[in-house]
Parts: structure tokens; C-alpha cells; sequence
């Protein structure tokens, strides 16, 4: 199932951005147009943040399940704290995703506007300092993820700052998963094929390999593998959807390893970057064309398109 050929996705520097922002925006949107994914290094994430992250994610995963399951919400549709393994199925597929995982969103003041709509944190009492690692990593990936909208902007001939707004206070989350070791003959695989919902997704830990995208001009599914590091950057539906699919939202999945690899632990770390719940999903006019008319007429709040998604893959009953 790992034989998939490599796919070309390029690997540019976020460094570059700095110096020559229109030229970063173009190589950023042509392979976000080409494959709906881009990989991106010198992204600016300290590296002894994300090697204290990978650290506290392991001790978290290896702690008792009962003392985990203290930390799940039924009927929280898993967007603060624990999820338990098989429980998240991708839309239209037959058997559940083999993993688990932990959900950190944005810490919002006491009294906030988007308080009723975005959940409190849940903090774990061990790993020993999760809580001031994982919020220092969300302000770390919302700054790089920031920087990449200004860069997608710019490809779609908008404001840099035109995202500002929209993702001002958003209901982003920071996903740590855990995909556990599994039996030879287990069924299904560790994430179905899907899309994700939100804006951008930026993925840590990509380097072990099994996640593949479905190459839209051939029907392959590719390999991606990035250097040390680096992160994978893929469109959501939510842009998809806003640019009218000039950018568009990219099926992927994450495969077995082989048999002899079964028995390892996988771990991965995506932040979705989502817009703030108000936030108004409305096609771009610029992206409206006769050979391409509007296939979505009618706007939907990111609330309201959020909760829809999270019906179809179970996490909302």
C-alpha cells in the first residue's frame, strides 16, 4: 500500500517571503492550485518548541485510558480535549479512522462575544506543563499561519491583510494525534480518505510515511513526504469554497505501514486554521467567471458550515 509514486509538490521557504512576497505568493498558489498542497520550511515555529510539543503528546497518548476518557465530552462533537480511538469516521466511508487524539482551540477571555460558540479549553493535569506548551505552540503555528494567508491573498490579487479580519479571534484547532499500533490484518486505515474543512491546514510530523493525496489530474493517490521539519500546508473546503475552487480542497489519507511497521505508534500534529465563527463564507467575485460560475450562491456562516461537516464524519450526532 506504501509503493504510491512521490508526488511533486514543492517545498518552498517561508524566509523568502520577506524579500520578494509577490514571488513567494505566485510558487504558493501555482502548487495550491496544482495539487491543493504545498510544503513549506523555515516556517519560523522554534524547534525546541516542537521537540517539547512531541514529548508531551507521547506522554499524553501513554497515559491510562481511563485516566483519558476523564477527559472526553460526549456529544462535544471532540472540539476541546480527548477523543477516543474509532470514534472519527471520514465522510462517505465504511469503516472508522484507527486513532485518537486531543483537541486545543484558541484561549478566549471571560466574556468574549464568540464564548457560546468556540468551547473552553480542557487541560490535562499531567503531562507537567502541556497547558503552557500547547498554548505557546497554537500562537506559534496562528503567526505562521497568518503569514501564509497574506501569501494567498496576494495570489488572489486581494489586500495581504484581507484575511485579517476573517480569522481575527477564529476558531482554529491545534490536533494532536495518536495513531496506535495495530494488528497485521487491521481494518480500515488510519485516516480515510477526506478533506479537511477549514481554511489552510499546517501539519508537523509528515515525515513518517502514509499520508497521501488523490492527484486530481491522473486519480493516483501520491506520497508526500517532507524534509525534516518542514510543514505540509493543504486547502480546506472552506477556501475551496470562497475562491469558487481556483484553490481547491485536496482528498487525502493516511495509510498502514507495512506489516513489519504495524506495531509503532504514528504521531502527527494539524492545526486547522478556521475563520472566526461570524465569518461570513461568500465566493470571491473576482473568482466568478462565465466559464466558471458561482457554485456557491449561497454564503454560510463558518458556524454553520462547520457544524454541518462535523454531522457527516460522526463527531456530531
Amino acid at each position: 500500500m506504501l509503493d504510491t509514486p512521490h508526488a511533486a509538490v514543492p517545498t518552498l521557504s517561508l524566509a523568502d517571503q520577506a524579500s520578494d512576497p509577490a514571488g513567494f505568493a505566485q510558487d504558493f498558489g501555482a502548487s495550491f492550485g496544482r495539487f491543493g498542497f504545498v510544503i513549506v520550511a523555515d516556517h519560523g515555529i522554534p524547534q525546541p518548541l516542537i521537540d517539547r510539543a512531541w514529548a508531551e503528546t507521547e506522554a499524553l497518548f501513554a497515559l491510562p485510558d481511563e485516566e483519558k476518557r476523564q477527559y472526553y465530552v460526549p456529544g462535544g462533537g471532540g472540539a476541546r480535549g480527548y477523543t477516543p480511538f474509532k470514534t472519527e469516521i471520514a465522510k462517505g466511508a465504511s469503516a472508522v479512522d484507527l486513532k485518537e487524539f486531543w483537541h486545543v482551540g484558541r484561549e478566549l477571555p471571560e466574556g468574549h462575544r464568540f464564548a457560546e460558540a468556540m468551547a473552553a479549553n480542557i487541560w490535562p493535569t499531567r503531562p507537567e506543563g502541556f497547558r503552557d506548551t500547547f498554548v505557546e505552540l497554537f500562537a506559534a503555528f496562528d503567526t505562521a499561519g497568518d503569514k501564509l494567508l497574506s501569501a494567498i491573498a496576494r495570489y488572489l490579487d486581494l489586500a495581504p491583510d484581507w484575511f485579517d479580519p476573517a480569522v481575527s479571534d477564529g476558531n482554529s484547532v491545534l490536533r494532536l494525534l495518536h495513531y496506535p499500533p495495530i494488528p497485521a490484518d487491521a481494518e480500515g486505515v488510519r485516516a480515510g480518505a477526506h478533506e479537511d474543512i477549514n481554511l489552510i491546514t499546517l501539519l508537523l510530523g509528515a515525515e513518517e510515511a502514509g499520508l497521501e493525496l488523490l492527484d486530481r489530474a491522473t486519480g493516483q493517490w501520491l506520497s508526500i513526504k517532507p524534509p525534516e521539519g518542514a510543514l505540509v500546508v493543504n486547502v480546506g473546503d472552506m477556501l475551496q469554497r470562497l475562491t469558487n475552487h481556483v484553490l481547491p480542497s485536496t482528498t487525502h489519507r493516511v495509510v498502514n505501514p507495512p506489516p513489519e511497521r504495524r506495531g509503532r505508534s504514528r504521531y502527527s500534529m494539524p492545526f486547522f486554521l478556521h475563520p472566526a465563527p461570524d465569518f461570513l463564507i461568500e465566493t470571491l467575485p473576482a473568482t466568478i467567471t462565465a466559464e466558471s460560475p458561482d457554485r456557491y450562491p449561497t454564503p454560510i456562516t463558518a458556524h454553520d458550515y462547520l457544524h454541518e461537516r462535523l454531522v457527516e464524519i460522526g463527531l456530531v450526532k
